[in-house]
């Protein structure tokens, strides 16, 4: 019994050690710069990016001519307690991201943007269940829960690992990949609706600039529209079935053949080939036309 507590003890210690393996070397040589708690958990966050294989190349939010890849952290990392922002990227630069921890009350919460694909990630750690305010300048001592802090740094704030091959497809993979797989769903004959270029002539489309309540509006336009309409009739171009009456022949006794030219518009005023003999009913006004109390 006695023997298997010195086991599970020496591996709680061993599991301690791996957690804080370089991080002693990191926390000794910024100890000048920790001056409240907040610091230490920035500090114990950075060393997680670091293991992760990120790198810092700077403070704030624009990059500098200056930047260079370190596993330090640069000069005025704490210049700002209650805004810390960190640059890093990864080892062969094809990633970076920025890393910010704002200071609220008695929690510190981090926000970690990749610039790449615009994911964000957070986590809020309380402070004071991590760190030892009095135990600041003495490493041994200042942590408490290393092990569950850095659990939730590992799957909280950190991006997800590589796959065991450790090879990430770079973002013009993911694209040629995500093309061929619309180009399939587009083949689809079975896919709801077939989205494949439309063959023959195109739908005819109601003018989207006509008045909705526009019906009959044709009607109100003299000279009428290709859908129809008008105002202008034509007795002769009506429609209509026509007579055999040709106004180019003349009428007897009223028109002499060819007044009116072919083709155009005739309005007859009078039965054709039935002329009255006699005086016209219309030669004359009409009785009292200029009595003007009738």
């Amino acid at each position: 019994m006695r023997f298997f507590l010195v086991v599970k003890k020496a591996g709680r210690d061993s599991k301690r050690k791996f957690i804080m393996a370089g991080l002693e070397v990191l926390y000794t040589c910024v100890g000048r710069s920790v001056t409240c708690p907040q610091d230490a958990v920035v500090c114990f966050v950075h060393w997680e990016m670091i293991k992760r294989g990120f790198r810092c190349i700077g403070s704030g939010d624009e990059p500098l001519s200056s930047d260079q890849k370190s596993e330090l952290l640069p000069a005025d990392w704490s210049s700002n307690k209650e805004l810390y922002s960190l640059r890093y990227t990864t080892k062969d630069g094809d990633s970076q991201l920025l890393l910010k921890a704002i200071a609220v009350d008695s929690t510190l919460i981090f926000n970690l943007l990749n610039s790449v694909t615009q994911q964000v990630s957070d986590l809020t750690v309380n402070i004071s269940d991590h760190v030892d305010s009095d135990q600041l300048h003495t490493f041994h001592s200042v942590f408490k829960e290393a092990d569950g802090l850095a659990e939730k740094v590992r799957t909280q704030l950190l991006p997800p690992q590589d796959g065991p091959s450790g090879q990430r497809k770079s973002l013009r993979e993911e694209e040629e990949e995500e093309q061929r797989r619309r180009r399939r769903e587009d083949g689809d004959p079975l896919r709801i609706p077939n989205r494949q270029p439309r063959h023959g002539p195109p739908p005819h489309w109601r003018d989207p600039m006509a008045p909705p309540f526009s019906a009959g509006g044709a009607d109100l336009d003299p000279f009428g529209t290709r859908g129809g309409g008008g105002m202008i009739v034509d007795p002769l171009r009506s429609g209509f079935p026509r007579s055999g009456f040709d106004p180019s022949s003349g009428i007897p006794d009223i028109l002499p053949p060819g007044a009116v030219p072919p083709g155009a518009r005739f309005d007859p005023f009078g039965p054709p080939g039935r002329h009255r003999p006699g005086p016209d009913p219309d030669h004359m006004p009409p009785p009292g036309y200029d009595d003007m109390f009738m």
